[in-house]
């Protein structure tokens, strides 16, 4: 028998993976800012990124000092059971700690809960124009994703509480949805929660919460106590501004929290960042000057959309998408100005570009960048 080229095996090895596996389109996150001064040789001091939902501001200066000292533990492994933090949100949320499951981000918590509870021959059901790691976290399990249609680019609750089949095991909803940036009103969430069977989990994915102004804010800890099969995520990386950290937690009733912790993978949240999350839970003034930096923000892109004559999708988060014809070109043309968007056409929205709130100057920059590639 003639042995195969090596070029031969390692086509054949992946051949093996399920199907399901190789027909994944890997999550494209947006371009780094190193990258694009590679690309045009541009210093990166001058380049403007507002691609990626990130806290302008950075990260809370409580959250700062309590890295610079965690990072003299690093030679050890962090605590698996991320007791400080846990007990931090304890008395943060009046959640019990066993009610709490610790992320890699939250992408880390909606993964766990479709590696929990979904297989292949179930379902999960969520919105066009939602978050695309909820199909992606679907698919990885061969699990099968439907898709309902959104209304105003929103999710559609009614239409999504009847999508829900006799093999669905997950509801996913994004509230604000990541990236057109609409909300739901907590009575119409409520009511959602209402007509799904108590036998399929609902996770209810709560990124940009702080964003929110308080009273428009969920009752999600009181509503898992009502509902066993919800799953609320939360994460650190927006207004917190810890993205680069990657700490994200989740909460629901025990025994859903006992399943995911049985697919988390051991010490995934480093040392450094529980001790950044943990300080920057209680850093209020932080959080409150970063959304007022939203709201402000928020004011200055819209009003500047309205000048140049575009359309925009109303949003709740800390980014707004902004129709601009062909939105790939558009994105290019920005690049060569130093200036980092979002193209949205992976999210069935090729004519829309989602940009992130920057501080002032970068806003501005922005602006007068998209006026020059317009004309």
């Amino acid at each position: 028998m003639k042995a195969a080229t090596p070029v031969q095996a390692i086509l054949d090895v992946c051949e093996r993976a399920p199907g399901y596996i190789r027909a994944i389109a890997p999550y494209q996150p947006g371009k780094p800012i190193s990258e694009l001064a590679r690309e045009m040789g541009l210093p990166e001091e001058s380049i403007v990124k507002l691609a990626s939902n990130e806290n302008p501001r950075g990260a809370s200066p409580k959250a700062i000092a309590a890295m610079r000292i965690a990072i003299g533990e690093t030679g050890r492994y962090p605590d698996g059971n991320g007791f400080a933090l846990k007990d931090a949100l304890s008395k943060r949320c009046g959640l019990a700690p066993d009610r709490i499951v610790l992320g890699n981000g939250s992408n880390d918590v909606l993964e766990m809960a479709a590696r929990a509870f979904l297989a292949p021959g179930t379902s999960a059901v969520y919105s066009e124009h939602a978050f695309v790691v909820y199909p992606l976290a679907t698919q990885a399990v061969g699990a099968t994703g439907i898709a309902v249609p959104a209304r105003d680019f929103g999710h559609d609750l009614e239409a999504m509480a009847k999508a829900v089949r006799g093999d669905t095991r997950v509801v996913f909803v994004a509230n604000p949805n990541n990236p057109t940036g609409t909300w739901l009103g907590p009575k119409a969430v409520r009511s959602f929660l209402e007509k799904i069977p108590v036998d399929v989990l609902v996770v209810l994915d709560e990124a940009y919460n702080e964003y929110l102004d308080p009273g428009d804010r969920s009752d999600a800890i009181r509503w898992s106590d009502e509902f066993p099969n919800l799953v609320v995520s939360r994460t650190f990386s927006k207004a917190y501004g810890l993205a680069g950290l990657r700490v994200g937690y989740g909460f629901s009733h025990p025994q859903v929290v006992d399943l995911m912790n049985r697919v988390r993978q051991p010490f995934n949240v480093s040392d450094i960042a529980q001790a950044a999350a943990t300080a920057a839970l209680f850093d209020d003034e932080f959080v409150e000057q970063s959304t007022l930096l939203n709201k402000h923000g928020m004011k200055t892109l819209t009003e500047g959309f309205l000048r140049l004559g575009l359309s925009w999708i109303p949003s709740r988060g800390n980014f707004v998408c902004v129709k601009v014809g062909k939105g790939a070109e558009v994105f290019q043309r920005l690049l060569k100005q130093g200036v980092i968007v979002r193209p949205i056409a992976a999210y069935g929205m090729p004519e829309y570009l989602r940009v992130s709130i920057g501080t002032e100057s970068e806003n501005a920059r922005f602006l007068s960048a998209l006026a020059t590639v317009l004309k």
